[in-house]
């Protein structure tokens, strides 16, 4: 069955339903609605559904389409509910209970056929975690009721028909910004939380604060704080507090309105730098201004004391728990620090596991795009970001006298994704996305030990299909093919259950345990002998200062996913197999995975040897930068005609001392060399994969630590009878 997705933007649900019908076998393509109907229409015809789907959608269908195609669109409403705004006027309502719709696509918005309806209670939460937890798995359990019926010939989908009582929805319109708007002395604080989380993600509440106009996002309600309603009356980890009649909400982060359009969501902090009272030594004038009290919060001690805490530990017995659920998964140089700090406080305590929560909707997303945007100097500032990061891994891979196990309850991207594999064991929620990947951010290249990581959990030609293909994968998949080690229940409270229960399970057995942590200092050094993580992160960071100081892919890339603004409105291929050229050849990346690293137990003290095979090093290392074909050719005829001078002028040097073992040798380097010889066969038939070279430097390793080092040793000792 050919199912195609038509979807605004290839993100949340629309990645969940591309994994989950990818998974059970169904050829799925994705064409993303940019508004450009001819170009829509095209994408439609080319693939040639047997039904479409849409996820998220922000347009509406053409007619042409749903006229001449089975359509259903995801609606995140109870039956009767119409409206742009669905979700919002749920939450600002306070709506008990609310649920998603499966529709045909009609001429009238939401007024379609509904083929699978289902509900569930509310929570008081944000507009982005209902929508990432509750409606995405509701959306799920209608897309399978409607697979499992689809072409039954008895099913019809039920017309709606308000005269029912399960008809409780209504029609209602876009929701605006006088909408959402705030009466400070009027607001009761449960009131406000609820309309900055109706508009959390998008759009934002508009205020105006110190005369500035801003979108306001992430509330909390505060505790134990109160002042004149609508003033700031405390700071704390950038977030600041407001006063309300009733007490007092804590608001992470604004977005300043400009005529632009072009605002950064940022810390609260941040956007009212320049605005904020100073403080002043002048007892008389610290009496007449508005003082704003800035609360510190010592992150040494357990548990979150404030609602706007990012970062805090919990102790339970023998294992600590790391909660860090950073506002969309982003993570600041600053915030990096500060959780490698914690971290490290946590390392100190008497406990036998560490867990790393993250957080619920997202676990991590890696650097922060943001922060990145708004520095003095992009560049520099993305360099501070990954090598913050990078300390952070370090550390995790690094921790020996514990078991550590990341608890992934959200989704993880790119050096998010990584960072969960740092750990001795990754457990997945049902329903997580993971994207272990970076090129999507005009090739970048990325960092955090993925090099190590990424294969040693999955092997080198999974983790170059992963970073190559730049897909999501499920839960399930990231099981099946080893990047996770156990999916647990799609329920978060009950996936949080049976986390402390395994790790308990896990720790229970000192004399298990003590075994497990002997087994795993043992293969990090044996890890550490063949290749130093110094080397993986010094390899992953030329490339990424490449990335950062060498062109503007990066640059433009990541100010286009920040304003949201994208000059390339076509989907991309890999994602609409429909738009993929039939026989295109393969275009490799610059850089790779693959990279050969020198090490000091190669040297046999000769210092011509040495170089020469140093040198090998060098051209495998350009061979798997090759970016076409004729790079390739050029590059294994430089490896080839290097190792055969190489080779020649050895066995000469073989023959002429007498080596008793010259034969056995000299097979060696026929082997070798035929391997050479038929990767530039497989080159020019373009079936030549990196894995290729692999092999190969792994035999010359063996090569250079055996066979290498008994002929010098034979010639040393000749040196030696001889003097």
């Amino acid at each position: 069955m050919r199912i195609l997705l038509i979807s605004s933007a290839f993100s949340g649900l629309t990645q969940r339903f591309y994994t989950e019908l990818e998974d059970a076998g169904y050829l799925v393509s994705v064409e993303l609605h940019s508004g450009d109907i001819e170009q829509l229409v095209e994408g439609v015809d080319l693939f040639k559904p047997d039904l479409i789907l849409c996820p998220f959608l922000t347009r509406y269908l053409p007619k042409e389409i749903y006229l001449n195609y089975k359509c259903l669109i995801v609606h995140p409403g109870i039956k009767g509910d119409r409206g742009p705004s669905s979700l919002d006027w749920a939450i600002q309502n306070n709506d008990a209970e609310w649920g998603v719709s499966l529709l045909e696509a009609a001429e009238d918005m939401d007024a379609g056929a509904i083929w699978a309806n289902k509900t569930f209670p509310m929570r008081p939460a944000t507009k982005s975690s209902i929508f990432y937890r509750e409606v995405t798995q509701a959306a799920v359990d209608c897309l399978w009721e409607v697979l499992s019926y689809f072409d039954a010939p008895d099913f019809k989908p039920e017309l709606q028909d308000y005269s029912r009582p399960d008809y409780k929805g209504q029609t209602l319109p876009s929701i605006k910004q006088q909408d959402r708007a705030i009466n400070w002395k009027k607001h009761t604080t449960a009131e406000i939380v609820r309309r900055i989380n109706a508009a959390d993600g998008s759009p934002g509440v508009l205020d105006e604060i110190y005369g500035k106009a801003v979108f306001m996002f992430n509330a909390h309600q505060a505790y134990q704080l109160s002042g004149k309603a609508g003033e700031i009356i405390a700071t704390a980890n950038h977030a600041i507090c407001r006063a309300t009649v009733d007490g007092a909400i804590w608001i992470g982060h604004l977005k300043p309105k400009l005529e632009s359009g072009k605002g950064i969501k940022l810390p609260a902090t941040f956007v009212l730098k320049d605005l904020l009272p100073k403080t002043t030594n002048s007892a008389l004038k610290s009496l007449l201004a508005k003082t704003v009290k800035t609360i510190e919060i010592d992150y040494t001690l357990p548990g979150r004391q404030l609602p706007c805490q990012e970062v805090w530990y919990e102790q339970e017995v023998d294992v600590a728990y790391l909660y860090f659920p950073f506002h969309n998964g982003g993570m600041s140089t600053e915030q990096c620090r500060l959780l490698l700090a914690v971290y490290r406080q946590v390392a100190l305590l008497p406990v036998k596991a560490i867990v790393l929560m993250g957080g619920d909707e997202c676990w991590s997303n890696g650097i922060h795009l943001n922060h990145i945007e708004i520095a003095d100097n992009s560049a520099d500032e993305s360099w501070l970001n990954i090598n913050a990061i990078d300390d952070l891994i370090y550390q995790i891979i690094t921790t020996l006298d514990k078991l550590t196990i990341s608890a992934v309850a959200g989704s993880a991207g790119a050096g998010g994704a990584i960072m969960a594999l740092a750990a001795d064991k990754v457990f997945a929620r049902e329903g997580v996305i993971f994207n272990p990947h970076y090129k999507n951010m005009g090739e970048l290249y990325g960092s955090e030990y993925w090099t190590y990581l990424l294969p040693k959990r999955v092997g080198q030609e999974m983790a170059t299909t992963l970073t190559e293909q730049r897909l999501p994968i499920s839960a399930k998949k990231a099981w099946h093919i080893g990047l996770c080690d156990k999916v647990l229940d799609k329920n978060h409270t009950i996936f949080i259950a049976q986390v402390k229960h395994l790790v308990n399970t896990l720790i229970a057995d000192n004399e298990v345990l003590q075994t497990s942590l002997n087994e795993k200092a043992k293969i990090r050094c044996y890890d550490e002998s063949l290749k130093a993580l110094a080397s993986y992160r010094k390899f992953e960071l030329t490339q990424m200062y490449a990335n950062f100081y060498g062109n503007e892919n990066y640059h433009k890339a990541r100010q286009g996913f920040v304003y949201k603004t994208s000059d390339d409105k076509a989907t991309p291929e890999n994602i609409a197999l429909h738009r993929q050229k039939a026989g295109s050849a393969r275009k490799l990346a610059m850089g790779s995975m693959y990279h050969f690293v020198w090490q000091d137990f190669y040297q046999t003290s000769d210092a011509l040897t040495d170089k020469q095979h140093q040198e090998i090093f060098s051209l495998a290392n350009q061979l798997v930068s090759s970016v076409n074909r004729e790079e390739l050719n050029k590059n294994i005829q430089l490896i080839y005609q290097h190792v055969k001078e190489h080779f020649d002028a050895e066995e000469e040097l073989m023959e002429q001392s007498g080596f008793k073992r010259n034969k056995h040798h000299v097979t060696e380097h026929q082997v070798m060399l035929e391997k050479l010889v038929e990767m530039d066969h497989k080159i020019r038939k373009d079936d030549w994969k990196q894995s290729d070279i692999q092999d190969f430097m792994d035999r010359w390793g063996e090569h250079i630590l055996h066979s290498d080092m008994a002929f010098n040793a034979f010639l040393k000792k000749q040196e030696i009878e001889t003097a």
